[in-house]
């Protein structure tokens, strides 16, 4: 998860470890402002995997989520890559209208 959140930021194998260590502390403050602990994220993970999952085809290893914030708010991040939507999903929506 903190690699994922790491490459969120940018986070290349060459950076200088002050560089690094200033980011893992970005991570651990978004987190906390949000007052969201790493096992809330996996479960909140979890659920959008179970969730997206019955609607489309889904990358679970590439897929990233993470937490941003600005001065005024935190933003759940989610990048999750699809590889194909479900057919059934398609045909059962366009029934229903």
């Amino acid at each position: 998860m903190l690699k994922a959140v790491m490459r969120l930021f940018g986070h290349e194998e060459d950076k200088p470890s002050g560089r690094v260590a200033k980011d893992r502390l970005r991570v651990v403050l978004i987190h906390d402002r949000a007052n969201i602990s790493p096992e809330v994220i996996n479960h909140i993970k979890d659920d959008i995997i179970k969730v997206i999952s019955s609607y489309m085809d889904i990358n679970q290893h590439d897929m990233e989520i993470s937490l941003s914030d600005d001065e005024n708010s935190v933003a759940l991040l989610a990048n999750i890559p699809v590889k194909r939507i479900r057919s059934q999903v398609m045909s059962s929506r366009n029934t229903d209208r």
